[in-house]
């Protein structure tokens, strides 16, 4: 598989319970809108957020959703549920994946996009297995709380190696980047801004939100830099024009610099990653009170902060 022709920088939760906070959700300027049937809906209140969930998708709003774990029994009802739900299910998430066949059946019974969650020692193992366990895989990314949980590890520097190992594993399946975790210190912005920009820089693509506010953040962190597109966009315009396609190539530019598939395929991304920046914004809840840096702790992924 490829990346998408527009990248989704920003993936925010709402809880599947919540009809009020949902509406907002899909109002706001995310580009991706996860309603959540697991973490952040109370054990006395699954069953509230499938009917919910189910009447939004009902209506014709698209949207992600995220199940219980596969083989439970909240997840077993989430799956039968989603396996007859109208077009507007864009994709699901599945937690705390770890074998490839389980995923295969969950996505064979779907039908739909599926992005697993791994969120343990043995689902950042089977990293690759599960990228390529079906074509219906659209990406794979880490659930850092119970993951840290399950390795006993604190601290963001102890999953330096997973976070590699997933984004190796997605790019060697053909999956775009991996999105980044919840920050969950969500009134610290400047952390949220600076990790977001470490995170690209490490091989992620964008983040899970939980705060409206945290969005133009991850936006503005995840945009290209001005010169860049513009190296890129030139790169593009030549290729078209040496040859009338927009195909693999291999010279000296005009600057002298060694031009391969490669560095076309860097610039496409480039563009792509541009394009989605020309997204029509909505408006946004009002940001909260902004407090002084900390560093987030690890937090269930799309957890309520």
């Amino acid at each position: 598989m490829t990346g998408p022709e527009h990248p989704h920088r920003t993936w925010l939760y709402v809880p599947g319970d919540r009809r009020d906070r949902i509406g907002k959700a899909l109002d706001s300027a995310a580009d991706a809108v996860i309603l959540d049937l697991e973490d952040a809906v109370a054990t006395g209140a699954k069953e509230t957020a499938r009917r919910t969930v189910a009447a939004v998708l009902a209506e014709g709003r698209r949207a992600y959703v995220r199940i219980n774990a596969p083989g439970t029994p909240d997840g077993t009802a989430d799956i039968g549920l989603l396996a007859s739900a109208p077009g507007a299910l864009a994709g699901v998430r599945i937690p705390k994946c770890e074998d490839p066949d389980a995923l295969r059946r969950v996505a064979d019974a779907l039908g739909v996009p599926v992005f697993p969650v791994l969120e343990s020692a043995l689902g950042v193992e089977n990293a690759l297995a599960l990228a390529t366990a079906h074509p219906l895989v659209a990406g794979i990314s880490l659930g850092e709380a119970d993951l840290s949980a399950d390795l006993r590890v604190t601290g963001g520097d102890a999953l330096a190696w997973p976070r590699s190992r997933v984004v190796v594993a997605a790019r060697a399946a053909g999956l775009p980047s991996p999105p980044q975790s919840v920050w969950t210190a969500v009134r610290d912005l400047d952390g949220l801004r600076a990790d977001t920009a470490a995170g690209h820089r490490a091989g992620f693509f964008g983040r899970s939100v939980i705060h409206p506010a945290q969005i133009p953040v991850v936006h503005e962190a995840c945009a290209p830099d001005p010169g860049d597109v513009a190296w890129a966009r030139d790169l593009m315009d030549r290729l078209t024009a040496r040859d009338g396609t927009a195909g693999a190539a291999a010279w000296i530019d005009s600057a002298g610099r060694f031009v391969d598939k490669a560095v076309v395929e860097r610039a496409r991304w480039i563009l792509a990653v541009a394009a989605s920046a020309h997204r029509p914004a909505a408006p946004q809840e009002a940001a909260p009170q902004k407090a002084a840096p900390q560093k987030a702790a690890p937090q269930k992924e799309g957890s309520p902060s």
